[in-house]
């Protein structure tokens, strides 16, 4: 992964509860209760080499990964986790080239794995109609490095959609099945359709909707995740787990019969 570099973003890892991003600047320092350190002092040396703390205590400097960003990302709203994220990009198969319109942008969390996802050749269309969310988006996408991919776009995306013949139309908002309709209109053949929703209620309007228009595949699922304590003679579930975080509903667009 190369040597760290100034203006570089840095994971620093303490243990597995504790981790902290920061942008390597020389002449700056880093304060935690454990210390501090100095950030010039991480400049050409290699990710994942250990950094002492000034209390001695030992950290590592490793390479953000898309994960980290979406965590650690500065929140103006509610940020889906990686579990979501992760199941979204496999459901709507992007890749490079793949053009997606997401809506809305939130603090950007998703917006940056799907540029992830569609880099170097793909572009996100993302609407946010509220103006504060999407200025902090723009810093998240920015810091990651990855506003080459992204078209940000205000406004109202039920009141229309700009592009046509998308792979992919996303949705993070309130009202999904006002969007069905238009949703339908600029997916591609065989494109995909998702939504993300906190309650039930959402997601039975949505489906109701999806199931008026030409949709196939129409599928809801909520993912839990629960991780595993594994040591000696004490391995276990861990008490504390990420339940419900929402859940999460995909169709395919086909063509009208006779058409």
């Amino acid at each position: 992964m190369g040597n760290i570099s100034e203006g570089d973003d840095v994971l620093l890892y303490l243990d597995g509860s504790r981790t902290y991003m920061i942008r390597v600047e020389d002449g700056k320092q880093f304060h935690t209760h454990k210390g501090f350190i100095e950030l010039g002092a991480l400049i050409g040396v290699s990710f994942g080499s250990r950094v002492v703390s000034s209390l001695g205590i030992k950290f590592y400097a490793l390479k953000p990964l898309i994960t980290d960003r979406i965590l650690k990302t500065d929140r103006r709203t509610q940020v889906l986790y990686p579990k979501d994220v992760g199941y979204i990009i496999h459901r709507l198969d992007v890749g490079s080239g793949s053009r997606v319109v997401e809506a809305g942008t939130g603090s950007g969390a998703l917006t940056m794995a799907l540029a992830y996802a569609v880099r170097p050749d793909g572009r996100i269309y993302s609407y946010e109609i509220n103006p504060r969310f999407q200025r902090v988006a723009m810093g998240n996408i920015e810091r990651a490095g990855l506003l080459d991919y992204v078209e940000l776009k205000g406004g109202d995306v039920t009141q229309g959609i700009d592009e046509e013949d998308v792979d992919a139309v996303v949705l993070d908002m309130a009202t999904p099945w006002l969007v069905v309709q238009l949703a339908h209109d600029v997916l591609a053949g065989g494109g995909v359709f998702a939504s993300f929703s906190p309650t039930i209620e959402q997601v039975m309007k949505t489906v109701s909707k999806l199931n008026e228009h030409p949709f196939v595949e129409i599928d809801t699922i909520e993912l839990i995740l629960r991780n595993i304590t594994v040591a000696e003679n004490r391995t276990r579930p861990q008490t504390r787990m990420i339940g419900h975080s929402g859940y999460i509903t995909t169709a395919r667009k086909v063509q009208n019969d006779g058409k």
